[in-house]
Formats: C-alpha cells, structure tokens, sequence
C-alpha cells in the first residue's frame, strides 16, 4: 500500500524483503530478495533508493543503522530500537510524561520475587517480539506467573497490572524533518485475540477533550525521539476516562487503513510525504468510517478444510464497502491478508453496513463491543 502511494505520486521503488512471495515486491520496480542484515543487499537497495523506510517494527535496528551511513532513513535506528522493546518502550513513554500501566521489569529471578502483589492480576509479556498479542500471558498469582516466566524461557519480560478497560484507541501523526507534524482523528479500536479486529472513526466516537489528550500525547512521544515519518500510538481508556498508553508503532497501522477511503490523504501518502520532504498537509476526515480486518481464518470453513477465498461479490454490493487484499498467496489462521473499509454519509449508516458486511462474512456480530 506505501508502495502503491509511491508510485501514484510518480516515484519509483524498492524492497528487500527475504519473502520471495513479498506483496510489495511483487508490486515494486525493484525487489532484492534477502535476508535484512545482508550486507550486500543493503549496499544495493543504498544505491537504488533516495530515502529508505521500513513496514514493521521488527527489521533489525542494526540493518536500518548502516543504510542510515549512506541514505536518509526514516524512522530511524534510535526509534525503531526503542518499539522493539517493551522495557525501552515504557521507559521512552515515562520520560515524555505519558503514563502507562503499572508495571514491573522481570529479568532475573531476584526479578521475579520482587514483583509487588499490587501488580496481580497482570500480563505477562515479553520484552521483544510481542507483535499482535504474541508473547503474552495473563496471570492471578505468583504460582502463575512464576509458571508463565519460565513458559517464556525466561527471557526478559514486563509484568502489566490489569486494569478496569473501557475501550481502546489509537492516535497516528505524521512528522517531518523539520518537525512539522499532523495527525489524523483518533481511531476507537476493538482487539480480539489481541489482533486488531474493528476500528471505527467519526466525530462522536469519544469525547473531544479525551481525543485531544490523546494527541498530545502522541505528539510528545514522537518529538521526545525526533521522529520522522508515520508513527502510531495505542491507548486504552480506562472506566474513569484515564488514558493509559499501550503501545508504538513506528509506521503506518493496521488502525489507520480507513484514512485510503475516508480522509483526503492517506496514511501511506503521508509516509511519502515525509520521506521526500514534502509539504504536510492536516488531513481532512471526508467521510464516517469503519474497518474490519481481514484474517485468513475467512478463507477455511472448518478445522480441516482447504482454504477457499470468501465471497467478495455480495459484500461488494452494499453501499461505501471498499474491498483492500494484500495479495498474499497463501491464507493462515490469524494472517492478516486484507481489510474491509465502509464509508457513508453518516454513522449510523456505516454500522449498519458494517454489520452486514460482517454477518455476509461470517465475522463475529455485533462489531461493537
């Protein structure tokens, strides 16, 4: 999608991906199959590309540090490190004023027994490689999180206390190299399984004063780290209305699909838009939107039957549904291979289009929860 927003504004591009079947790839000018910490493969994606970025926050640091010798990187190393990290991640949001769960560093077992009895119940979650509700295990007490540690091969963790959620969101801003920065409205977001399943975007989806803590928020967490380019921060809102950071993201995200079909400039152009330096427009939300992700789970019909594309042609019939697939070749469980997006003239319409959509599909009903 960054490659195909590339391309409309007439700039030629290049992946290096180790995935033969790369979506990008396939649709890019340039595609160097190999692995991220190639050298070889740096040196000529350096001499084929202007300015480099990166689609996940799990590309080596150190990869993204020795393209920066010889192009313009954005985000950088430094950012890049700090969101492969939770324990660098929490500390990065401490010291931008941004408060987030109580927690606890587990490293060692000194660690571990040290853990306030406050913190239970808690999630357990590894430091790194935590990616869409991976590493992740709940835990009541000590029996349990002392079993959930040694589960993980007792790498370095952080102990979250759980706390009473109403509701999740998302704030994306885009960031210049001058540190201009715009941001798109704040995106109310539904998980399940710890995978973003439902993102919803209108004038009324929370409080004005709440979304514009968000914000502000967002934007000191990418100026504490002189970001460049599209980052995403998630929060949970708490019963009372605190705002409790979750996450970053530095790149575009999964929340912010709905930006190609509801807002005058998308996500993906603005990403463009920082890398080459051009001017960043406030994006304009045009119309009520809903997303709903896309996993392969809707290509199998049973545990043990082959995968078979859904049904796109009675979806396609409802009103402002706007059908995004990633082109990837084979389907899994849990595998995000597209993304649905439903505008209309106002919210109301758009959920109930939405609905349907979902019920055609056979995704969970209702959306909201």
């Amino acid at each position: 999608m960054f490659a195909h927003a590339a391309q409309r504004m007439g700039y030629f591009t290049a992946v290096l991906d180790p995935d033969a079947d790369s979506p990008a790839g396939r649709v890019s000018h340039f595609h160097i199959h190999s692995d991220y910490t190639d050298v070889d493969a740096l040196a000529r994606l350096a001499g084929l590309a202007d300015a480099v970025t990166t689609e996940f926050e799990n590309v080596p640091a150190s990869a993204l540090e020795h393209l920066a010798s010889a192009r313009p990187v954005a985000p950088g190393a430094p950012a890049i490190a700090i969101a492969q990290d939770r324990i660098a991640e929490k500390a990065h949001f401490g010291r931008c004023g941004v408060a987030c769960a109580p927690y606890a560093v587990i490293e060692s077992a000194a660690n571990l027994e040290a853990v306030p009895d406050a913190l239970l119940p808690g999630i357990l979650k590894t430091a790194r490689l935590g990616y869409d509700g991976k590493g992740q295990q709940r835990v009541a007490t000590r029996a349990e999180l002392a079993a959930a540690w040694d589960a993980s091969g007792n790498v370095a963790c952080v102990l979250e206390k759980r706390m009473p959620l109403d509701y999740e969101c998302s704030v994306i801003v885009a960031r210049g190299h001058d540190g201009q920065m715009v941001n798109f409205p704040v995106q109310r977001n539904l998980h399940r399984d710890g995978i973003l399943a439902v993102t919803e975007v209108h004038e009324e989806n929370m409080p004005a004063a709440l979304a514009q803590r968000a914000i502000d928020a967002t934007k000191r967490i990418a100026t504490g780290i002189d970001y460049v380019g599209v980052l995403c921060v998630e929060f949970f809102v708490l019963a009372d209305e605190t705002l409790v950071v979750n996450e970053m993201a530095p790149r575009p995200h999964n929340s912010g699909h709905y930006t190609m079909d509801a807002c005058d400039i998308s996500q993906f152009e603005l990403q463009v838009r920082t890398m080459a330096g051009l001017p960043l427009n406030p994006p304009r939300q045009h119309s009520p939107a809903v997303m709903l992700n896309l996993l392969g789970d809707l290509w199998f019909s049973g545990p043990d039957a082959p995968a078979m594309e859904p049904g796109w042609a009675n979806v396609l019939a409802l009103p402002g549904v706007h059908l995004h697939l990633y082109g990837k070749t084979e389907a899994r469980r849990a595998r995000k291979m597209g993304h649905l997006n439903i505008t209309g003239a106002d919210i109301a319409s758009v959920r109930s289009t939405a609905d349907f959509a979902a019920a055609l599909l056979g995704l969970p009903i209702p959306l909201s929860e």
